[in-house]
């Protein structure tokens, strides 16, 4: 989980898409910000600031501009130089609204980026917000395949070597899309989703033993890969072990905790001549029927109790029936 956002990188990255600009040059951006939430400072600059978080990007749009400009000049020093003493990451005016001689002079003081969009505030805070909860979320990487099946994003782990690659390529091959092969990694957004991808250096490309790099998506066209897809199910490859005891009827659902998200997991045993990539369609599919309320195994189970009802019941009638 990345702690912090650079001003410095954000402002690069973002900057054109949020129609920033950076106002005072001679100030570097290299702050870090660090909240996801932004703060527009209409209660601090009346005086109230008991729960002001400096660490947030500070957004001044049409009410705060008009109220700074109905102050005395010494009034407007008071608040801006209390709102910089913070060390604020820095302050953006929305609206292609321009700070006054005085707000700059303060902010050179106290070495604070000042920023214009040209973006209403709302508008403005939105993106923001967006994009800042992305780069703020908690994040981990895994080691596996994720392909999107059937519209599931389906992640597949496993030791070195055991064929999820192979997985992978083989249901693409079969229409379906790649995500993320070898390092997967997964980011939270909200509190139950999460989203997979696979790292920019790597992405669409599979690494097939024997054979080498490959490119599926000049391969295969650009319907066979996707950027990013939402994880949903974990399908673990295991060795077949004769005479364990593997997951049968599928009654009961199991779980497994990534970022703190159950996910619904399936340890899948494999051997020679079994075939994955279908099983994994069937894996998909089943997830979908749960997503809209059907549980087979579960109807199956319950159909089957109430023929073994119904037989046992017979068996008794006919057992006490003497004549």
């Amino acid at each position: 989980m990345a702690d912090t956002v650079n001003l410095s990188e954000f402002f690069d990255e973002h900057g054109d898409s949020l129609e920033l600009e950076h106002l005072n040059r001679d100030i570097s951006l290299d702050r870090e910000i660090g909240s996801e939430e932004l703060n527009r400072p209409g209660l601090e600059l009346v005086g109230h600031w008991d729960f002001f978080k400096a660490n947030r990007l500070q957004i001044i749009g049409n009410k705060e501009f008009a109220f700074l400009n109905s102050q005395s000049a010494e009034e407007i020093r008071t608040m801006i130089d209390r709102l910089f003493r913070f060390d604020v990451p820095g302050v953006i005016f929305a609206n292609g609204l321009d700070p006054s001689e005085m707000v700059t002079e303060l902010a050179m003081k106290y070495e604070i980026p000042l920023l214009q969009s040209q973006l209403m505030a709302t508008e403005l805070m939105a993106k923001l917000n967006e994009i800042l909860v992305s780069l703020l979320a908690p994040n981990t990487t895994w080691h596996g395949s994720m392909v999107d099946v059937y519209g599931i994003g389906v992640l597949f782990t496993g030791r070195s070597g055991i064929g999820k690659s192979e997985v992978a390529l083989d249901l693409v091959e079969r229409g379906h899309r790649l995500v993320a092969d070898d390092v997967v990694q997964i980011r939270k957004e909200g509190t139950q989703v999460l989203i997979g991808s696979g790292h920019e250096i790597v992405q669409s490309h599979v690494e097939v033993r024997g054979v080498g790099i490959v490119d599926v998506r000049r391969m295969f066209g650009i319907r066979s890969v996707r950027a990013q897809k939402r994880l949903e199910v974990v399908v673990e490859l295991v060795e077949w072990e004769e005479g364990k005891n593997y997951h049968q009827l599928g009654i009961e659902d199991q779980y497994t905790e990534v970022l703190g998200v159950d996910i619904p997991y399936v340890k899948l045993p494999i051997f020679p001549g079994k075939n994955i990539t279908v099983i994994s369609e069937v894996i998909a599919l089943n997830h979908l029927l749960k997503i809209y309320g059907e549980y087979p195994a579960k109807e199956f189970h319950s159909q089957l109790m109430d023929k073994l009802k119904e037989k046992a019941s017979l068996r008794e009638y006919l057992r006490r029936d003497h004549e």
